[in-house]
């Protein structure tokens, strides 16, 4: 059975607010939803260990975010997130990063799930990301020394859409800007409009919108 590593952030708020915040919930549900479907097993894992903040549980008129929040398994794995002091990158299909404003102040900057990832990633493994998720390839540097993303096309949350979504002045750092720097390439569409994009192996998706598509292009990849 394929089996895929999910670090979530332990960073409960957005940026250095009290307003709550940490994984966005459809991001990971929508997502698992997929895995599920394929019959793949998942493991949730952060930082720190224990209870992973999620914000988004309350979205009206999404039924998949609702049936995954709903399954007590996937309570139970988000409750006790595996610290990633536990975690042996070898039992893993995949890495996904799920977004969420709140890995800009964690998994953004991280050297431990970074190492993870890169030798995850040298051993022939996938690495997905959506929405602020990219941002967690970032610290992601190879035994070579080159980035991960410096020879990669990927996409991502977008300055257009943070300023939307009101938050361009309370996050981190912009991550649209970060990537565009980093990567071999950046790509929007519209905002709040779906785009995935799959570059060997790595799968990056813009938005909350292009979160389904991630997970349907991880599955197929896998498959």
């Amino acid at each position: 059975m394929k089996k895929i590593l999910i670090p979530v952030t332990n960073h409960a708020t957005l940026g250095e607010t009290d307003q709550a915040n940490g994984t966005f919930s459809p991001e990971i549900t929508h997502v698992i939803h997929e895995l599920m479907a394929a019959g793949f097993d998942y493991d949730i894992a952060s930082i720190q260990g224990g209870k992973a903040p999620l914000y988004g549980t309350d979205m009206e008129g999404d039924e998949v975010n609702a049936k995954v929040l709903a399954n007590q398994d996937f309570q139970n794995r988000v409750t006790n997130t595996i610290p990633v002091t536990q975690i042996q990158i070898e039992d893993y299909d995949a890495v996904f990063y799920p977004g969420g404003f709140g890995l800009l102040s964690d998994l953004a900057t991280d050297a431990s799930f970074a190492q993870l990832s890169a030798k995850h990633y040298e051993n022939g493994g996938y690495i997905a990301a959506v929405c602020h998720g990219p941002a967690a390839m970032l610290p992601i540097t190879l035994s070579n020394g080159e980035t991960l993303l410096g020879s990669k096309s990927v996409t991502g949350f977008t300055r257009e859409e943070e300023i939307d979504f009101g938050t361009i002045a309370d996050i981190p750092f912009l991550l649209e800007e970060s990537l565009a720097r980093k990567a071999a390439r950046f790509s929007k569409v519209q905002p709040w409009q779906e785009l995935v994009i799959v570059d060997e192996r790595v799968i990056t998706g813009q938005n909350p919108a292009s979160a389904h598509g991630v997970g349907k292009a991880l599955v197929d990849a896998l498959l």
